[in-house]
């Protein structure tokens, strides 16, 4: 069994933030049929407006972006409960853990390994192992044997999205009362974008 630390890669990075919000700021002047004022340097306060007035339904014309979570299957249950990206996960049904002899599992962030409950955890994750390659060696297939998978199972989830839904993600997912582990990523995928497209996340701070 194998311990993994919960991460988040992009696919379709580094974005050019500039040109993000310059996508951005001709959908809204659109609007307005103010495309003469469009400068080289227009679009950060333009686009800065348009999210200080609430009109975001412009954010959705820039470039759809697409983050892998690699997380445990209890956070990707809630990560799919954001409707309006698009998901790719992968499958317990069709990817046979028994062929390495090891299922993976995600750290816990919320103990240390030395504390007695990490410990547990850890006990019974070889438990649910044994048990899954136990039924696979009994003849079970995949889809079956992974009934005695953990929620902690490692996941990868390929999230595809417009910008506004990422905004609306982010602000449920790294609030205080977010659960931990959801929280964990979701913060590393914000610092992520916060670092590559100027003013459509500042408005996001996290609060620890």
């Amino acid at each position: 069994m194998i311990v993994v630390v919960p991460y988040v890669e992009q696919l379709n990075g580094p974005i050019d933030g500039i040109a993000f919000l310059q996508k951005i700021e001709f959908a809204g002047r659109l609007c307005y049929k103010s495309e003469k004022n469009i400068t080289e340097t227009s679009a950060q306060k333009f686009v800065a407006q348009l999210i200080a007035n609430g009109h975001e339904a412009m954010l959705e014309h820039a470039d759809s972006i697409s983050l892998k979570f690699v997380c445990d299957r209890g956070v990707s249950h809630e990560i799919v409960r954001h409707r309006l990206f698009s998901f790719a996960q992968e499958s317990t049904r069709y990817c046979n853990y028994g062929k390495k002899n090891e299922i993976r599992v995600i750290k816990p962030c919320f103990w240390k390994t030395t504390d007695e409950a990490y410990k547990y955890w850890l006990y019974n994750m070889s438990m649910c192992e044994k048990a899954y390659l136990d039924l696979l060696e009994l003849g079970a297939t995949p889809q079956e044997a992974r009934l005695v998978l953990p929620n902690s199972l490692k996941t990868e989830i390929l999230i595809t999205g417009n910008v506004r839904e990422w905004r609306h993600f982010f602000k449920l997912r790294t609030a205080k009362d977010s659960h931990p582990q959801m929280r964990e990523v979701a913060i590393e995928a914000l610092d992520l974008l916060k670092g590559q497209i100027p003013i459509i996340f500042d408005d996001i701070e996290v609060v620890e």
